[in-house]
């Protein structure tokens, strides 16, 4: 039987990783940049592999002062750094323009995830490193977009369960513009992650790799239970980092 849910909204559930919006003690500090460590500094004369670390950012779903950073930490990697720009007015190449910032991340999906959260005034840009194989790992610059343009919150998806345990979800592609992939999770709604994965389309099959262009997760992941709930979230990724819209809902296996 072809089932085609079109997942209507639910504010119980508007959760990104089920994260409070609350902000923590390190995004409510007084930050001087200027007194702390430029990413120039920190990696001349070692060996950087920049664009190496995957990551963006976007905005809370219930404040957009407060910006989330997620990143993927790669086993075996260590020292982990959060950098910023005082401004987006800047070369975002030019590693002598960030400065570190003393503060931790959270690990989200079992650890599959990592997520850094911090309050911007204004429109910044971040890069995350870490230390691998002697290796000082870099992202490529993300720019936060929390003033100028808010991550979008909606849970608009739609399934089709036509073959079983193997739901499509599809959605609009490219809704709020500037879209350059797109991040999906399939997770227990306890955040257990199931699957991770990249598209340039705007559509997924779990657990339908053809049109995957980059996973993270198990390449073979567990069959889904017919008639449990499981939670399915994408990211709209823009060229630069940012996350233009986050789509999440329960669907129920069938």
């Amino acid at each position: 039987m072809n089932t085609l849910k079109i997942i209507q909204f639910s504010t119980c559930i508007l959760l990104f990783f089920a994260i409070s919006s609350c902000q923590s003690d390190d995004s409510e500090a007084v930050i001087n940049l200027e007194n702390t460590e430029k990413l120039s500094d920190i990696i001349a004369n070692r060996t950087v592999e920049t664009g190496a670390v995957i990551a963006c950012a976007a905005s809370d779903a219930n404040n957009s002062d407060i910006v989330n950073v997620y990143y993927y930490l790669e086993e075996g990697a260590s020292n982990v750094q959060f950098f910023e720009t005082n401004t987006a007015n800047v070369d975002k190449n030019d590693y002598t323009n960030y400065r570190r910032l003393a503060i931790t991340s959270t690990p989200l999906f079992e650890g599959y995830i990592e997520q850094f959260t911090r309050s911007f005034g204004e429109d910044q840009w971040v890069i995350v490193t870490y230390e691998l194989n002697d290796e000082i790992k870099l992202s490529n610059p993300i720019r936060t977009k929390n003033i100028s343009k808010p991550t979008v919150w909606t849970n608009e998806i739609t399934i089709n369960q036509e073959t079983s345990k193997m739901p499509l979800f599809s959605w609009e592609h490219n809704t709020n513009g500037d879209n350059a992939i797109y991040f999906q999770i399939v997770s227990t709604v306890d955040n257990g992650l199931l699957s991770g994965t990249y598209t340039n389309e705007n559509k997924f099959q779990y657990y339908d790799t053809s049109n995957v262009v980059l996973n993270i997760s198990e390449e073979n992941p567990i069959d889904l239970t017919i008639n449990n709930s499981y939670k399915f979230t994408l990211m709209d990724v823009s060229a630069d980092n940012w996350v233009n819209t986050v789509i999440q809902d329960i669907f129920v296996a069938q």
